[in-house]
């Protein structure tokens, strides 16, 4: 029977498996973007959204059923401070992966987990409302325009 076995061990211990998330979850609050394997980082994402969906509350049981998990007091700051800013209205979701390709080395994916709310790209695009296509013809075609369209204009000064 496999009872019990629904999340990816990762081939590791439970101790280094648990330590492991929690220095991950660690940078990720701290750096809001990291870049590892891909199933490490769906790992991940089941370990730190319930972590994050806590700082919506800034009780002292919160936050120390956070540090509980962390034991990290400057990421607890960033948690409930910054971070707790941002995803107070946000009712779940709150990371991203983004699929980068293959490491050379072992051929494992890679990709970006990154926090939602903390990518100025993508938050630039949903605020345009700028809509994407799925058509391949059309985006090869609008592809140089938009990047002719948006390089910077020198200005000039006379002293």
């Amino acid at each position: 029977m496999r009872h019990n076995k629904k999340f990816n061990h990762l081939s590791r211990t439970a101790d280094h498996r648990h330590a492991m998330l929690a220095n991950m979850t660690i940078s990720l609050i701290m750096h809001k973007r990291i870049t590892t394997t891909l199933a490490k980082a769906k790992a991940l994402r089941k370990y730190a959204e319930p972590l994050i969906n806590h700082c919506k509350d800034d009780s002292t049981h919160s936050r120390r059923v956070v540090f509980s998990y962390l034991q990290n007091k400057e990421a607890l700051k960033e948690l409930f401070g910054p971070v707790a800013e941002k995803v107070g209205d946000r009712p779940g979701g709150y990371t991203r992966i983004i699929k980068l390709g293959h490491r050379l080395g072992d051929a494992s994916p890679t990709c970006f987990i990154e926090l939602v709310d903390f990518d100025d790209n993508m938050a630039k695009t949903a605020k345009t409302g700028k809509k994407t296509r799925r058509s391949r013809r059309s985006s090869k075609a609008e592809a140089p325009a938009a990047e002719v369209a948006e390089a910077p204009v020198a200005e000039e000064t006379a002293e």
